[in-house]
């Protein structure tokens, strides 16, 4: 994390609810990406939350969060600048 400035740091998540659109991209993950390399950055997946509008039916909620994951990760999230935090059993990395 060179020329990052661990005093500063960045919180912000996601709920694993569906597909990645355009709209995630332009008015988050563009952001994310570039305030990985200026300031310490905690991406979490707000999984708990995904609960307030599937809690009837979880069994997507598990490979929404691999998707969205995977599209952090192609959009240019780098887990080797700043973090990614899972409350699924296993973490992100499963």
């Amino acid at each position: 994390m060179s020329g990052v400035d661990p005093s500063q740091r960045v919180l912000s998540g996601m709920r694993p609810t569906g597909r990645l659109h355009l709209g995630h991209y332009h008015g988050v993950l563009k952001n994310w990406v570039r305030l990985q390399h200026e300031y310490e950055c905690f991406f979490f997946v707000a999984d708990w939350h995904a609960l307030t509008t599937h809690y009837q039916d979880t069994r997507g909620i598990e490979q929404a969060t691999q998707d969205m994951v995977i599209d952090w990760l192609a959009s240019g999230i780098n887990p080797g600048i700043c973090h990614l935090v899972c409350a699924v059993a296993g973490g992100c990395t499963r």
